[in-house]
């Protein structure tokens, strides 16, 4: 490897949660890593998401009195995938999900537990979204970071992939990275480990792949161009899944802040400047961004109420959105659509028309089953809200330990990948992904892309 300044066993390409996972994985199994970030400071997508992943069969489940397995996991992702994604892929997911989380619990003590104000939904059959109570992504990205820290692991930032050095048959030798100032430095490697995101941020690819995204806001980081995903082409690896990701339709504005989840697990609404509901908002978590799209003036309002906005509260972005007083107020219907600007009338009939499905314990005309979440009652809250895409699913074509494939199925000699430069398990769309689904294929890739290197230069 004399064509390089210096060399290590293995090279990891992104500092976000699968990096640092993978990070820690090889450290664990006894071989030291380099870690490369881009940025200045670690972020990425794991910085600006809520910091919950999906994890079956965890201790945490079981003292709450859930019964959670693989097997559950991998059928919910079947099912909401229609069985269009890769099996081999969800299979090691779910399977090694609830063993990561305990990992990363016993060994780095990392303190994620149930998120039991996460009730099934959108996906999952039963409470498996774990989290840091009452922190996020931001909180997360940091933690793992610090670990890697006492690990001693080094991690070189401001360090962007500009290059795979490969031979002819793929495997690598080493990769070429670039720093601010436009000089670049050759680092060689036995193996590669890419974690370097998705592609979001790349509005060529993003028209190429998803054409009905193309002109939905962004909410992510502008380094997910899809270096890694580019530069594992040009060394022969297969991708998959190039039109997958996850849509979000409840992106505030202006604060481009996320409206959690919770609002409408809890029972919150979305209606259109007429004061219409279009859509059952529970169904679809991601694909519920193209009605909302769709819909005249470019934006919709997300209507909950104060016991909903007092259930939510502990979750970090309810917490900004509160502390920023984003939300309009009003203690009647005819007080909440004057100031919102919609029509009165036909926001008590939706109203109304919830309500009645709700009490009679039917759907309502959206297909929505209400159960014992109540529509909204006064007094209510507003959020003003866009459709937005926020990462991309699909990317290099991997198999159950994480080693990047050709398109003959064969793997590339010594490169892995995870995170959002891998294929997920969200099928060929937006309508596939299930909630923490992102950081679920994130973290516990990670571990299996981290151990899988290890065991190879070991």
């Amino acid at each position: 490897m004399s064509d390089f300044e210096f060399s290590v066993p293995i090279l990891i390409v992104g500092g976000g949660a699968c990096g640092a996972v993978a990070a820690l994985a090889a450290h664990d199994a006894g071989v030291a890593p380099l870690l490369i970030e881009q940025d200045a400071r670690p972020m990425g997508c794991t910085g600006m998401s809520q910091g919950l992943f999906c994890a079956a069969g965890t201790r945490s489940q079981a003292a709450h009195g859930i019964k959670d397995d693989g097997a559950t996991f991998l059928a919910d992702i079947l099912a909401k995938t229609r069985g269009q994604t890769d099996p081999v892929i969800a299979r090691a997911i779910a399977y090694g999900s609830g063993p990561t989380l305990e990992w990363l619990a016993d060994k780095h003590d990392m303190p994620w537990e149930l998120d039991t104000g996460f009730r099934p939904a959108y996906g999952n059959s039963t409470f498996r979204v774990h989290g840091w109570h009452g922190h996020g992504g931001k909180d997360m990205i940091e933690l793992l970071h610090q670990k890697l820290a006492e690990a001693g692991i080094d991690v070189l930032t401001q360090a962007r992939l500009a290059d795979i050095v490969a031979d002819a048959d793929g495997r690598v030798r080493g990769v070429v990275i670039e720093r601010p100032d436009g000089s670049t430095e050759r680092v060689g490697c036995e193996a590669l480990i890419i974690a370097s995101g998705g592609f979001a941020a790349n509005h060529e690819m993003v028209a190429r792949f998803m054409p009905e995204a193309a002109h939905a806001r962004y909410n992510g980081p502008e380094g997910n161009r899809g270096d890694g995903i580019l530069l594992g082409e040009k060394i022969g690896a297969a991708v998959a899944d190039m039109g997958s990701y996850q849509g979000y339709a409840m992106l505030t504005d202006p604060q481009g802040i996320s409206v959690p989840p919770g609002a409408i697990i809890e029972g919150g609404i979305l209606v259109n400047i007429e004061g219409r509901r279009f859509v059952d908002e529970s169904f679809d978590i991601a694909g519920m961004a193209h009605p909302v799209m769709a819909q005249p003036g470019g934006h919709i309002w997300v209507i909950i109420d104060a016991g909903i906005e007092e259930r939510c509260a502990y979750i970090p972005e309810m917490r900004d959105l509160l502390e920023l007083k984003a939300a309009r107020q009003a203690d009647s219907v005819e007080a909440l659509a004057a100031i919102l600007g919609l029509d009165a009338g036909i926001l008590e009939a939706e109203l109304a028309e919830a309500r009645a499905a709700q009490a009679a314990c039917t759907v309502d005309r959206f297909g929505r089953l209400w159960g014992k979440d109540l529509p909204p009652t006064a007094p209510f809250r507003a959020f003003k809200a866009v459709g937005a895409i926020y990462h991309t699913q699909g990317g290099l074509q991997i198999d159950g330990d994480a080693r990047v494939l050709r398109a003959d199925g064969s793997a590339l000699p010594n490169v892995f990948a995870g995170g959002g430069a891998a294929r997920g398990v969200s099928g060929p769309s937006s309508w596939g992904y299930l909630p923490a689904m992102g950081l679920c294929a994130a973290v516990t890739l990670g571990r299996i892309a981290g151990e899988a290197a290890a065991r190879q230069v070991g």
